[in-house]
């Protein structure tokens, strides 16, 4: 969801700045400005001295504008980590024995484990994650059961296959898993 909520707040502040900016430009280079333009003409300065005088005896003002701007400066810093942080795991390091390494990548392991994981009888879908470290990864698997599957069964399952399968494949001491578990919904059938 993040991705999409980037995406579209992303979209949004360049269009807000194309429009500014394209706007600015061609009043500069000698446009007509519209009648709703903030400034009238080619010559006109952003802030006159009125404008920038205009609330300087309030002692309201500078702490409010002070706020603002750093309430503005942590959301900017929050939408930075946010989209520098990595949810998935790119590559894992297996020990293959003989003082070298090897990397896996996530995707693959992600897949198998998928793929694995919807095998088992009564898995409608399975999705996987890895998060963690190149080190230590964890996995992250949601299965959507069918009506008539034991939750207690699948999960034994999937612990006693795909992730111990997972697991010795890549040489990992241990894989920390969080399952969730959801069933499968299925919409009204009309009978003849």
């Amino acid at each position: 969801m993040l991705g999409s909520v980037n995406r579209v707040l992303l979209a949004i502040a360049g269009l807000v700045l194309i429009a500014l900016g394209g706007s600015v430009l061609a009043i500069g280079l000698g446009a007509p400005a519209p009648s709703w333009w903030l400034h009238h003409g080619r010559d006109d300065v952003l802030l006159d001295d009125a404008e920038r005088t205009r609330w300087q005896d309030e002692g309201w003002w500078w702490p409010v504008v002070i706020a603002a701007l750093a309430v503005l400066v942590l959301l900017c810093l929050w939408w930075l980590l946010a989209v520098l942080r990595r949810r998935r795991l790119t590559e894992i390091l297996v020990d293959t024995g003989d003082g070298e390494g090897a990397a896996l990548r996530g995707r693959a392991l992600e897949h198998v484990l998928a793929e694995e994981a919807n095998r088992q009888e009564g898995v409608a879908q399975a999705h996987v994650v890895l998060t963690g470290r190149r080190g230590s990864p964890a996995a992250r698997v949601l299965l959507t059961l069918e009506p008539h599957v034991d939750p207690g069964t699948a999960l034994h399952t999937l612990t006693t296959g795909a992730l111990t399968h997972a697991r010795d494949s890549s040489g990992l001491p241990e894989l920390p898993t969080e399952v969730r578990l959801r069933a499968q919904k299925h919409g009204a059938e009309r009978v003849a």
